[in-house]
């Protein structure tokens, strides 16, 4: 089960970024990152100033590239949760992964923070733990909308600093279709509906 998603899919990403207070000079890891909310979490990190690995399959590589990767984890080679980097922020954009598979991976005071609730919903459950005591913690933040993140965006998108990644785009009289292109997990990006006028 995921969050409720906002309107804005990389609103996601952008309220947990700011939940994590990521920053310059930081290292931070995003597993799942060419989906809708991955794509997006690799360019807010480095418009924050962090250096930012990815983790994505083979065909994808070069996009997380020039989306501004500093570094590209192909999971059909590497397991990522075995890597040796320290990393301040690990943000799991398809909720693949674990706070105790990836608690290794961060720095004493590290965050780990995933957009699914977890096996057996552990995540909420375990912000509110890790939140009482010091060190390594999960974050949790629920979506908000705002004025202010639209206009972050609409001014990323005009320096060209953002682009949000479109694997398909359907008409809505084909909406079961792009529904069921979007269950088998393999998109890249967002899935668009188009809308004729008139």
């Amino acid at each position: 089960m995921k969050r409720p998603p906002p309107a804005l899919k990389a609103g996601t990403p952008l309220n947990d970024i700011r939940k994590a207070n990521v920053r310059r000079g930081q290292k931070i890891l995003i597993n799942g990152a060419t989906g809708a909310i991955g794509s997006a979490a690799v360019q807010l990190v480095k418009y924050f100033g962090a250096e930012v690995t990815a983790v994505c399959d083979t065909k994808n590589v070069e996009l997380v590239r020039s989306l501004g990767a500093d570094k590209v984890i192909d999971y059909t080679e590497e397991d990522f949760t075995k890597s040796d980097g320290e990393y301040d922020f690990v943000f799991d954009a398809v909720g693949k992964s674990s706070f105790g598979a990836c608690k290794k991976l961060l720095k004493p005071d590290g965050i780990y923070c995933s957009t699914e609730l977890g096996f057996l919903d552990q995540n909420p459950f375990l912000a509110l733990g890790t939140s009482i005591f010091g060190g390594k913690k999960v974050i949790f933040p629920i979506p908000k909308e705002s004025k202010e993140e639209i206009l972050l965006f609409k001014e990323l998108i005009e320096a060209g600093k953002f682009r949000p990644v479109i694997d398909r785009r359907y008409p809505l009289e084909k909406i079961v279709e792009a529904y069921r292109y979007v269950e088998k997990g393999q998109k890249t990006g967002n899935v668009v509906i188009t809308l004729e006028q008139g």
